[in-house]
């Protein structure tokens, strides 16, 4: 298992045909918009009909406010590196230090040299890119005059300049040994493509970037392991993702944990599978991963006996309680009917990860709480004319999962949305690996997806509701009454399940 610990990050490849241009940066303004990180354009400088990719990337970087871009990867042939190294610098300080700069050693040598481009064997492809990084470094650091010498590339005397207003991060393209190498040696990131290497090719080929590190003095952590991917929302699952957003989820947290892959770049021009990629699979990614990463250093903690008493034994987390307030009279369940887990074991054993593990259960329904309130205080305030859609707007943008273009009924469903697909991940990753774990507590998941489909369906009411509202601004009174609903339900079994899984989490398998 590797896992170098990187934030994790969700991005995009387009498709740079100039016949549909206007698309291609309609689809980046989508990426900003839903919250990816990344949106990238591949470099083919002898491709007619494809855009230029930095005047493209220039474009993009104009039209957005948050995402970072880059070449995936720049053509080094046809890209002077000293020229590259400050068109690079320029556009990170015109966009506020949104630019990357992914970087290959070249390909497709016949079209690279009907451009005017030098042909290179491999072993002339690394070597120059290695001078090609010594070249962009030094033009990127102040100080005096750059002078290098190289074979293929040189500085005489150049000024640095202009510095990038963030440390632009040199991402290489690299499937070879010598070229996986030189990524351990001198590169910021590993940029590889799920078509060229596989999953199952990645642990090899990490292992080389490893120990070139090491070997260059640093340290494997040093490199930040993205990767470009294709897929479909179709399938069953059982190719690399090819099934719903709950398959996605769970193939790409595998991939982060153990092969370290950190920045998963979707390669599509489909803006539906762009936004499921985005505000499904990108969430479930992180939570997964979070969730694992909070017991990376666990250790089998045996100190004294828990005591056999309703509430979770000491140093487990404390489940929320409910106060048995509600906000309708509409009753979706009998809450007394209620199935208990197995009774606390005088010799059950705790590890540091089971304990993070209910720790984060909490923190996430505390996240869905504190949303939940900040949504039924905005519509109580919209339904008395107290709030306007600007100070709205300025409310929300404190929030997690906020919109650029700000209605409340936009915010509304990506609330739903954030709760649907956690309880998807619920349903196929933690409450199977907790049956397996213990059987007895059957009885306890199988109620807890129950209540997983009625709060789907309130949902769905809340989502009618919202339909309605944009035809008639008065149907704010029934969103109220749905919003009242949904906090019913879903208050009553955040309580519920953390009082019955706090527990079982804290002596339960890793997840």
């Amino acid at each position: 298992m590797t896992d170098y610990g990187h934030e994790m990050e969700f991005g995009v490849f387009l498709p740079p045909e100039a016949e549909h241009a206007g698309e291609t940066v309609r689809l980046a303004e989508l990426a900003d918009d839903i919250g990816l990180d990344l949106v990238s354009v591949q470099d083919h400088p002898y491709n007619a009909t494809h855009l230029d990719t930095w005047t493209l990337l220039s474009v993009i970087a104009a039209r957005t406010t948050r995402v970072r871009v880059f070449p995936n990867v720049a053509n080094l042939p046809l890209r002077p590196p000293a020229v590259l190294a400050r068109g690079a610098a320029t556009l990170d300080v015109l966009s506020g230090g949104r630019v990357e700069l992914g970087l290959g050693a070249g390909a497709f040598w016949d079209a690279i040299e009907a451009m005017g481009g030098p042909r290179r064997t491999p072993a002339e492809s690394v070597d120059a890119l290695t001078e090609a990084i010594a070249v962009i470094r030094a033009l990127w650091t102040p100080g005096r005059s750059a002078r290098l010498d190289g074979t293929y590339y040189r500085l005489a005397g150049a000024r640095p300049g202009p510095a990038p207003v963030h440390p632009i991060g040199i991402w290489l393209g690299a499937y070879k040994k010598r070229m996986l190498r030189l990524t351990g040696e001198l590169a910021d990131g590993w940029l590889p493509s799920s078509s060229y290497a596989p999953p199952a090719e990645l642990a090899a080929m990490n292992k080389l970037i490893d120990e070139a590190a090491l070997t260059a003095g640093r340290q494997p952590a040093d490199v930040r392991r993205l990767y470009n991917v294709t897929g479909s929302f179709s399938g069953g699952g059982t190719e690399f993702l090819h099934g719903a957003p709950s398959v996605w989820i769970e193939q790409l947290a595998e991939l982060a944990l153990d092969e370290g892959m950190s920045g998963f770049v979707l390669m599509t021009g489909d803006a539906t599978d762009l936004a499921r990629f985005a505000e499904e699979v990108a969430p479930g990614v992180r939570d997964l991963v979070a969730r694992e990463r909070a017991g990376t250093a666990a250790s089998p903690v045996t100190g004294a006996a828990p005591p056999e008493l309703a509430e979770p034994p000491p140093g487990l987390a404390t489940p929320t309680p409910d106060d048995g307030r509600r906000l309708t009279d509409t009753v979706l369940w009998d809450e007394s009917a209620r199935p208990a887990g197995p009774p606390v074991e005088a010799s059950a054993a705790y590890t540091e990860h089971g304990r993070s593990g209910g720790a984060h259960l909490v923190e996430i329904h505390d996240h869905l709480r504190q949303e939940l309130a900040r949504i039924r205080d905005m519509v109580r305030q919209v339904r008395a004319g107290a709030l306007d859609v600007g100070s709205a707007r300025a409310e929300l943008n404190t929030m997690t999962m906020r919109q650029n273009n700000w209605t409340l009924g936009a915010f509304c469903e990506s609330y739903c949305r954030f709760v649907t697909m956690h309880h998807t991940v619920e349903d196929r990753a933690l409450f199977p690996r907790l049956r397996g774990f213990d059987p007895r507590l059957g009885p306890v998941l199988d109620r807890l997806t129950e209540e997983h489909h009625v709060i789907h369906e309130v949902l769905e009411r809340v989502d009618a509701a919202l339909v309605a509202m944009v035809g008639d601004p008065t149907e704010i009174d029934r969103l109220g009454q749905q919003v009242d609903l949904l906090t019913d339900t879903l208050l009553s079994h955040l309580s519920y399940e953390e009082r019955e899984l706090i527990e079982p989490l804290a002596r339960g398998p890793r997840l």
